[in-house]
């Protein structure tokens, strides 16, 4: 985290207080926090020099730091229960004069005076002492990976008698690389590179990391899986780093340690569905209409039922299917992310994080099916479709599916009242939305409570495949 340089979450929804975190970063010089709906009152930072910095928009509240007197008010403004310079005053607070700011400007002008000389005598030793603080601390980054090594070999490596001859082994320490046409680096090397805040959560992490030979990656940390050994996390990962399809995204490389796991995967920048579906994407004059999001859909499916093919012996291939882990590239071409994680991930907390143990058939029986994916297809089919958030999704603890059965019953009522339940901003003429509600049926075919009465995987494709974004020619 210190060698954090930007911290970029601007428009993702955020909620809660600023990270504690942030004020302490001893590099930072770009925080954008726009967009977002953080509250409470906006730390100190520590930093010398914080050049840019954004955080209109949110919910914060009490006086600003004196330290952003001279910044624009728009950087602060939307926060209604802000106050202090240069914002409103607070209560019980007078707006700086001329005078006082004349008499404040000349105090700083003596005091600078003063300290003038003794700056310039300390210059030379202030470059000595910052210089070999940077050596320190990379010889500090870069003797992590042998650190880790001895810190978490012994529980994990058995006598060399024990050993496999016919298995390559991965080396304790080292990222392990899942793909031979990748150019390999060090751990180190993403310590030491330039990273960016993508998400944070209790779950997982992900930072958007360039190394040195210039390659975007995504580097997600995981933190619930404590409890899965050594060999058994490399074993399920090589099965994961040999899944190759144009809507699944590939694993790159990982990183095996007993608090934490890092999965590293090539970076996507178009953001992920979600953020198309619910985000200000009006504002960037985007197109999101019904041939793009019926091709994310055809792609979606496309992924899923690959990896039932590919992952026979998992009951749930993917079992964290939803819009905020379908990335998007720049053709629309969907891509599925955090896939097969579940036998990875710690019992006690798998309830609470996998979508597929939200559904009704977890709620009833206590159990997830071959048909659980299917449901979580569905669910995001009249995502799509209608443009409404299944918010069930945010509740983390939430281990119940009776809200989105609920949620998805109001659409099934809406529709059947003959009223439109589709997104205005997917337009469409009269005859492609014969085709909309073709893909709404499928819909609620996927996500049908009865598990008896819902569609498997093979079928919910084929329906989808047959699905045209006219159903008149010309």
């Amino acid at each position: 985290m210190d060698s954090l340089r930007r911290v970029v979450l601007a428009n993702n929804a955020f909620t809660g207080k600023i990270p504690s975190s942030l004020p302490s970063l001893p590099i930072l010089v770009e925080l954008k926090l726009d967009g977002n709906q953080f509250q409470g009152r906006v730390p100190d930072f520590k930093q010398k020099d914080l050049p840019n910095i954004n955080m209109a928009n949110n919910q914060l509240e009490g006086p600003l730091p004196a330290r952003f007197m001279k910044l624009s008010p728009k950087l602060f403004s939307g926060n209604k229960g802000l106050c202090g310079a240069p914002l409103q005053p607070c209560n019980g607070e007078t707006a700086a004069t001329p005078n006082t700011i004349q008499d404040s400007s000349s105090k700083r002008t003596i005091i600078m005076l003063v300290v003038l000389f003794t700056l310039v005598m300390l210059a030379s030793t202030i470059l000595l002492i910052c210089h070999a603080k940077r050596k320190e601390k990379l010889e500090k980054l870069e003797a992590l990976a042998s650190q880790d090594a001895n810190q978490f070999i012994e529980p994990y490596v058995t006598s060399r008698e024990e050993r496999p001859t016919t298995r390559k082994r991965s080396e304790p320490g080292k990222l392990d690389f899942v793909r031979d046409d990748r150019k390999k680096f060090d751990l180190s090397d993403l310590l030491t590179a330039s990273a960016e805040v993508l998400e944070s959560g209790n779950f997982e992490s992900s930072y958007k990391v360039e190394v040195f030979s210039g390659e975007l990656l995504v580097v997600k940390r995981f933190r619930q899986m404590s409890k899965v050994g050594r060999e058994e996390f490399h074993d399920h990962i090589r099965r994961m780093g040999k899944l190759r399809h144009p809507n699944v995204l590939s694993l790159v490389a990982c990183y095996y340690r007993k608090e934490e796991k890092l999965l590293i995967f090539d970076f996507v920048d178009n953001g992920n569905l979600a953020s198309h579906l619910h985000g200000n994407h009006t504002q960037k004059n985007e197109v999101f209409d019904w041939p793009i999001r019926l091709k994310i859909i055809k792609g979606v499916a496309r992924g899923l039922a690959y990896l039932y093919n590919e992952l026979p012996s998992l009951i749930v291939p993917h079992g964290y299917l939803k819009s905020s882990n379908v990335i998007l590239n720049y053709s629309y071409e969907p891509l599925l992310m955090d896939y097969a994680l579940q036998p990875l991930i710690n019992p006690e907390y798998i309830k609470q994080l996998m979508v597929a143990y939200k559904s009704p058939e977890y709620a009833h029986l206590g159990r997830v099916t071959k048909k659980t994916d299917v449901w979580s297809l569905g669910i995001l089919i009249l995502e799509v479709l209608t443009g409404k958030f299944p918010t069930n999704f945010l509740a983390v603890g939430n281990v119940k599916g009776e809200n989105l059965v609920a949620w998805v019953n109001d659409i099934a009522s809406d529709e059947e009242k003959g009223q439109d339940v589709f997104d205005k901003e997917m337009g469409g003429t009269q005859y492609s939305k014969v085709e909309m509600r073709k893909l709404l049926k499928v819909g609620f075919g996927c996500c049908h409570e009865n598990l008896d009465v819902r569609w498997s995987i093979k079928e919910a494709v084929e329906k989808i495949e047959e699905i045209k974004e006219t159903d008149k020619e010309n």
